[in-house]
């Protein structure tokens, strides 16, 4: 039975108008996506950075050696990117100039600073052919009984594991340093402006979902009084050179974690299913003292604010998420509920991170 709302109004012809504008832009956005991969793979970013930071299409030319007839069409890009907020813009001169943004600062190669990190293999993850043509088959998939994921259907091979590794290694590899970088990401930040969420731990166990250590070393280094334990496959945990500092162990969250007053669970549950979420938290549970002994779990995930300025991205993310592995991304009701089926007994969302949250929940 169809929902019963109000009745449909009929669009003025301004309406209409703007209508059809907004049209062509969602349909188009993809362009967006895709001169953005091209300034990449063109090496752009970086070489407006190594130009000082301003550059015009003509000295863009010249730099990254391509033929003099693409100028204006490479002009062209960089005026949509920079409509797009990729690259300022000063159109003062013959010549526009272009200087880098926070964004694309994000995408240049080579910055020696602990608070960045080029997110090329990101960006050129998501928009490969691997990842783009899930997102053309998805009302293909739609109609079909199966909850696989788009990209396991598709691919037959689940990504970021060894079943992608053996059928496209290439691939594999890019993704596998997207996901670094997309998990790593504001490490060095957290460690300033987080700081006091660490304070007064004297155990951690960082479950990691194929990471490198980066976090775990950062927190270290921080409070080298903390006993920190880095939990992650066998097979990613051979990968981390022993350090002497950190305790590495090779294991399964689905089955135990290594015990601790606080598991920190940092961009990790957005791959799970809730079912899944349940299971890992419920480990987590065994595995920390009572509130009262200082036990809780410390989580940093995306956090679905639809109040927020970066609802639009977080939901992005979402669908993301739901095109390649069987997770989400959360609201506070879906966060409350996967604690509580897990046996927990309370949960504070501790500060906003960007598009995610900083959650402590408790036993």
């Amino acid at each position: 039975m169809a929902a019963q709302g109000q009745s449909i109004v009929v669009p003025t012809d301004a309406e209409l108008l703007q209508a059809q504008a907004d049209l062509w832009r969602h349909s188009l956005y993809y362009l967006k996506s895709m001169a953005l991969k091209c300034a990449v793979e063109l090496g752009i970013p970086t070489a407006v950075y190594q130009l000082g930071g301003a550059a015009s299409v003509p000295d863009l030319i010249t730099a990254l050696s391509l033929p003099s007839a693409k100028e204006q069409f490479l002009g062209r890009i960089m005026r949509l990117l920079a409509a797009s907020g990729v690259f300022t813009t000063d159109n003062s001169s013959t010549d526009a100039i272009y200087g880098l943004t926070p964004l694309s600062y994000l995408l240049v190669d080579g910055i020696t600073d602990d608070r960045h990190i080029n997110h090329a293999p990101f960006l050129l993850t998501v928009t490969a052919p691997h990842y783009i043509d899930l997102a053309m088959g998805l009302a293909t998939w739609f109609k079909k009984h199966e909850k696989t994921p788009p990209f396991d259907h598709v691919h037959g091979a689940s990504l970021f594991e060894e079943s992608m590794e053996r059928k496209d290694p290439e691939f594999h590899k890019m993704a596998m340093k997207g996901l670094i970088v997309h998990d790593n990401f504001g490490v060095g930040i957290a460690m300033r402006e987080l700081r006091d969420i660490f304070q007064g731990i004297k155990s951690l166990t960082d479950c990691c979902y194929h990471g490198d250590g980066m976090t775990a070393k950062a927190i270290a280094k921080a409070f080298p009084h903390m006993k920190i334990t880095v939990l992650d496959l066998p097979q990613e945990i051979r990968k981390i050179p022993a350090d002497g500092v950190v305790n590495y162990v090779g294991g399964d969250m689905f089955k135990s974690i290594p015990p601790a007053q606080v598991v920190m669970l940092k961009m990790v549950l957005h791959h799970w299913s809730d079912e899944a979420c349940v299971k890992i938290l419920a480990n987590c549970k065994k595995a920390i003292p009572s509130r009262k002994e200082g036990g809780k779990v410390l989580i940093g995930d995306i956090f679905l604010d639809p109040s927020g300025p970066g609802y639009e991205t977080e939901l992005l993310m979402d669908v993301c998420m739901m095109l390649m592995k069987e997770g989400r991304q959360r609201d506070e009701k879906d966060w409350r509920e996967i604690f509580m089926k897990a046996g927990f007994s309370d949960y504070k969302l501790v500060r906003r991170f960007g598009a995610r949250g900083v959650i402590e929940v408790y036993p």
